[in-house]
């Protein structure tokens, strides 16, 4: 599920890593007692290779394993990430609840939890295995590790500010420029066809190299230039192709235009 939570200890600070109120998303898994800790394990990591699938290193993120439990825990682990500013910080937390919950809601409520297993005809009240994420949290720390301010040309003092977000997390996959506000026509032609398939940005306004600075500033992977040899003129006829520059590495490839949809594709996913 995902949700809003309102933790009552909660002292604001540190921009959004600690708020009021906040986005959780959480795993709760019945498994039977005696498969707990194997599923607890699981989820200890699977929640680490989903941070470093999203972009987040593996340098900086770590297991806290806790020390000391709560009462009703027969296991719990941390998942910190090393913030710029901050240190080390949790994104997620993994715990093995064992049948506290159920046991207690049966104990209240006066209603049955335990579970007839099929197969073996067992009954038992089912453990529980909790791994919770942060959203805010793992949104900032994405944030964090992806903005950066480069040093173009240390002479003019002109610094690149980039966020590096991987292409698959990226709000905007690619932006699509003309050259020249005469282009305008064939880059919104683009620009329509592509955004049947993927977020896409227009952008005619100032300079070619002031759209690509603001394209990187929001993390787009990609810009779509469209230039005069595309279009062509009297004496020269279209080559129906378009230049890709990489945010990353500002390098420039020239592909037909035909193309352009499965090149996206190949490259953002």
């Amino acid at each position: 599920p995902l949700g809003n939570a309102f933790p009552n200890e909660t002292t604001p600070g540190n921009f959004t890593f600690r708020t009021i109120e906040f986005e959780q998303m959480e795993f709760q898994t019945f498994c039977k007692p005696g498969d707990d800790l194997e599923l607890y394990e699981y989820f200890k990591n699977y929640g680490k290779q989903f941070f470093e699938d999203l972009g987040l290193p593996a340098e900086n993120l770590r297991f806290h394993d806790h020390e000391k439990l709560a009462h009703y825990a027969k296991a719990a682990c941390d998942i910190e990430f090393l913030f710029p500013s901050i240190g080390w910080g949790e994104i997620n937390g993994t715990h093995d609840r064992t049948d506290f919950d159920l046991s207690r809601h049966q104990e209240y409520s006066g209603q049955k939890m335990d579970y007839l297993d099929p197969y073996t005809g067992e009954r038992y009240i089912p453990y529980i295995v909790e791994s919770t994420y942060g959203l805010d949290r793992t949104v900032l720390a994405l944030l964090c590790q992806a903005y950066d301010e480069e040093l173009v040309d240390a002479a003019k003092n002109d610094v690149r500010v980039v966020l590096h977000l991987k292409p698959s997390i990226a709000p905007i996959k690619a932006s699509v420029l003309p050259l020249s506000k005469k282009l305008g026509d064939k880059a919104m032609e683009i620009r329509d066809e592509l955004a049947k398939h993927f977020m896409v940005d227009y952008d005619d306004t100032g300079s070619i190299g002031k759209r690509y600075r603001r394209a990187d500033e929001i993390g787009t992977p990609y810009c779509i230039t469209v230039d005069f040899a595309t279009v062509g003129d009297e004496n020269t006829p279209a080559d129906n192709a378009v230049t890709i520059r990489d945010r990353d590495t500002m390098e420039q490839v020239r592909i037909p235009i035909g193309e352009l949809a499965a090149w996206l594709e190949a490259h953002v996913r």
